[in-house]
């Protein structure tokens, strides 16, 4: 029997994971704990979680208001934002050593996406990332909380992300805002060749993933187009604006000359 979980937050993927491992009967406050807790340690940025409601006898969970914060550095409010996700999970999978994962549906996700110095938020988010699973061996020691059981694999079969929006952030743009459309993500099969991937190879997968499709042209050539045209409404109000000026002083040397002569009048000069 598959059961419906309606999650948030596609960038803490890794840790509901973990959690279904421990048995749905605590699956809400679990989930809450897991993602305030030990998101912050994995992505090193504030991530927070809403309202979570559980039904036990339905084995189905709502969980509201997902944030990702940016990085330090960033001046963006937020990275992303998830109103929900809906992960359709095989029951009887849960107590092997492989978790079957036949659907994870990610709803609407707001991204900022922010530029500063020759680098991103996302960009920033997926080296801490990388770091906190143990992918770089050089960089510090993994967040112990979210090990990996030993032994437990997962297997997604689908992986989706819809309707997503993806706000550009830069210096340059003033209180200018470019949007983009992101595109729509489908990966398939994620740790099948293996016979199964460990959360945190699901996770950077799938975050990698998100990445690349904000880096994609169907969203950058929005994003520079967009620049363009603000950069040539910009040349254009400052060519008028300094052909005003030179009207203005124009007339204001007429009127300097007028007061002189006029005083050269009353003195008779």
């Amino acid at each position: 029997m598959k059961k419906w979980i309606v999650v948030g937050g596609s960038a803490i993927v890794v840790i509901i994971v973990i959690v279904l491992v421990v048995g749905l009967s605590n699956l809400g406050p679990i989930i809450k704990k897991a993602v305030n807790t030990y998101g912050p340690q994995i992505t090193k940025t504030e991530v927070k979680l809403g309202d979570v409601g559980i039904s036990l006898f339905s084995a189905e969970a709502e969980l509201k208001d997902f944030f990702l914060g940016n990085p330090r550095g960033f001046k963006s409010p937020q990275a992303m934002s998830v109103k929900s996700i809906y992960v359709n999970v095989d029951e009887k999978s849960i107590t092997g050593n492989t978790i079957i994962i036949d659907r994870i549906e990610v709803a609407a996700p707001e991204i900022t996406y922010e530029k500063i110095s020759g680098t991103d938020n996302f960009q920033t988010i997926l080296k801490n990332v990388e770091k906190a699973v143990g992918a770089d061996k050089a960089a510090e020691k993994p967040v112990e909380k979210v090990k990996e059981d030993e032994g437990k694999k997962i297997l997604i079969k689908n992986f989706i992300v819809t309707d997503g929006k993806v706000n550009l952030a830069m210096s340059m743009l003033g209180d200018k805002t470019l949007s983009a459309n992101l595109p729509d993500i489908h990966l398939k099969d994620i740790g099948q060749k293996n016979g199964g991937a460990s959360p945190a190879e699901a996770f950077k997968e799938i975050f990698a993933a998100l990445y690349a499709k904000i880096k994609s042209p169907a969203v950058t050539d929005v994003f520079n187009n967009g620049i363009e045209e603000l950069s040539a409404g910009a040349r254009v109000a400052a060519d008028e604006a300094q052909k005003q000026l030179e009207t203005v002083s124009e007339s204001a040397k007429e009127q300097v000359k007028a007061t002189t002569d006029k005083l050269k009048g009353l003195f008779g000069k």
